[in-house]
């Protein structure tokens, strides 16, 4: 692979290499090596490290931002963020793809644009920069193209837990009163249309919430609420 095609992954990545070898062998797919016979290593035991990587910069992420959120609620999050579907659509963000060095037969077949070989990619990527930079540059990595930009916004999407329902179960089991939701702005064009939701729990509590939906803001508002309940229930308020 030409060195400038090198250089620009790494301009864009915002991370310059000290070892290109280790960049040259994240992008370096099993077919390459066995069917040209040229021997060297190629990105499944990055892919390995990378995972593991990945899921702690993740996992440390999302208990920093969500901190009233329980185990099986960040797992979720964090099995949607380390997905193979989002894995796959930051390889195309990043055209992962022209980077790298197939087998001819993969070539052939289009391995280019194989999810599963740009998932791979994207996981050895981050191994790679590990490697070379330690544990801040591979988080730096994952925060700039792997974690939403507005991750609080995201959780709604990315995770089915239904905070409506699940806060109704909580104050039920409480013997609280329902909350109560209302929209209280709108901004945007018609077809574009930002909500803000208010939800209030009997008087002593109320949180907001916004999306490009009312259901989406509610949900994002019962999320709020369910945590600031959490974490007073956990102090003793």
């Amino acid at each position: 692979m030409a060195e400038a095609s090198l250089a620009e992954l790494q301009d864009r990545i915002a991370y310059r290499f000290r070892n290109p070898e280790l960049l040259q062998e994240a992008l370096t797919h099993s077919s390459h090596v066995q069917e040209r016979a040229r021997g060297g290593r190629d990105n499944q035991l990055m892919e390995f490290l990378g995972d593991a990587v990945l899921n702690f910069v993740v996992t440390t992420h999302l208990v920093r931002t969500f901190p009233h959120f329980d185990e099986g609620e960040l797992s979720q999050v964090r099995a949607n963020l380390v997905s193979a579907p989002h894995l796959a659509r930051v390889a195309t963000l990043l055209n992962l793809g022209q980077y790298l060095r197939l087998g001819p037969a993969e070539e052939r077949t289009g391995g280019r644009e194989k999810s599963g070989i740009l998932v791979d990619a994207v996981e050895a990527l981050v191994a790679a920069v590990y490697c070379d930079g330690g544990l801040d540059s591979a988080r730096a990595l994952v925060e700039n193209w792997i974690l939403p930009r507005d991750l609080e916004q995201a959780v709604t999407n990315l995770a089915p837990t239904n905070y409506k329902g699940v806060l109704q179960e909580y104050l039920q089991a409480r013997r609280r009163g329902p909350a109560e939701y209302k929209v209280v702005e709108e901004s945007g064009l018609e077809h574009q249309k930002i909500f803000v939701v208010e939800v209030r729990v009997d008087e002593t509590l109320t949180a907001r919430g916004q999306g490009s939906s009312k259901k989406a803001a509610e949900q994002q508002a019962a999320c709020h609420a369910l945590g600031e309940l959490r974490k007073r229930e956990r102090s003793g308020d």
